[in-house]
């Protein structure tokens, strides 16, 4: 019978951390037969500090099955647009892909393996986003206390206080020794929406305001303050558009025409920016954290076919001292 968890639920966004891994650790780290091998070094040691850190009694990797689901994109057509390689042709929508460099990609199968090999859980959504399986998990969650570990900011959405258990937000986005923890009050101080519903408002703050990196374009003339003053009083992005449709309402003639002259495009942002709540997520298997690698000799032959033999023994002593 396994142990009662008493550590948190540590919830990884996979690609966040290995594309960070990638940049942060040069490539001329490669493995014996001359691989680049930076990423699964850097992601190893990642996965390693974070274990040390946070003592989880789970732990998940969450993986994009699709980076750009259509659902998304049929909403919001540049959404990601720009991410798209270039040299794929304009029609080939079940073609397209992220530009990832050509030395990242068969890093990934190799972390996939020290994962496998060590017995530590990934899990994935058909056709949805690491961000949706993020966003179930941590929703549906009912035992243990919630860290979501990525450097997306879109995830401060899933912050909570109640209903127990809390879900806070391990935010990397500057690099794992400068990482912050977001619940509430942080994002409520730093926002300036109500901290009771901090994590639903920043994610309607963050549709008003737009987001480059996601191919949002936001409403013209609203920036991080007044998108935040408006969700703060009239509550939800369906309150402003009900708001800004009835002539009586409480609303400044100014904002109103700016709203109104996005309808289209708020209607359909909201449930693009929003992460899904209700995947159906499959897993590797079970996400409780082993206190030993599950297959100590794969591991062993992994971290030196990959040159990683010192990540690799961090991350053993990691799991075995939590």
């Amino acid at each position: 019978m396994s142990a009662p968890a008493t550590g948190p639920l540590l919830l990884l966004d996979g690609a966040s951390l290995w594309f960070r891994a990638f940049y942060a650790i040069p490539e001329k780290i490669t493995a014996p037969d001359g691989q680049p091998v930076n990423a699964v070094r850097g992601f190893t040691d990642m996965v390693a500090a974070l274990v040390k850190q946070h003592a989880p009694s789970r732990l998940v990797v969450c993986l994009d099955l699709d980076w750009r689901p259509k659902f998304r994109v049929d909403l919001i057509p540049s959404y990601k647009a720009h991410r798209v390689a270039e040299e794929q042709p304009a029609d080939a929508i079940d073609a397209v892909a992220e530009e990832v460099p050509d030395t990242l990609t068969p890093q990934v199968d190799m972390i996939m393996a020290v994962l496998e090999a060590a017995g530590i859980a990934t899990a994935g959504a058909e056709g949805l986003e690491a961000d949706d399986v993020i966003g179930t998990l941590a929703t549906v969650e009912r035992d243990s206390e919630v860290i979501v570990v990525s450097g997306d900011r879109d995830l401060l959405q899933l912050v909570r206080d109640t209903p127990a258990p809390p879900v806070r937000v391990f935010y990397v986005g500057r690099g794992l020794s400068k990482a912050e923890l977001w619940g509430p009050a942080e994002v409520s101080a730093k926002y300036g929406v109500p901290q009771e519903n901090a994590g639903p408002l920043y994610a309607d703050m963050a549709t008003l305001r737009g987001d480059a990196s996601d191919g949002l374009p936001g409403v013209a003339g609203i920036g991080d303050k007044s998108a935040a003053q408006l969700v703060s009083k009239f509550g939800s992005i369906e309150s402003l558009r009900a708001a800004a449709a009835d002539p009586d309402s409480d609303m400044a003639k100014g904002v109103r025409a700016k709203l109104v002259a996005a309808e289209d495009y708020l209607k359909a942002a909201a449930p693009v920016v929003r992460v899904v709540q209700d995947a159906t997520v499959e897993f590797s298997r079970p996400d409780l954290l082993p206190r030993e690698p599950a297959n100590p000799e794969e591991l062993q032959a992994l971290a030196v076919a990959y040159n990683a033999e010192s990540p690799v023994k961090r991350l053993i002593t990691a799991m075995a001292k939590r």
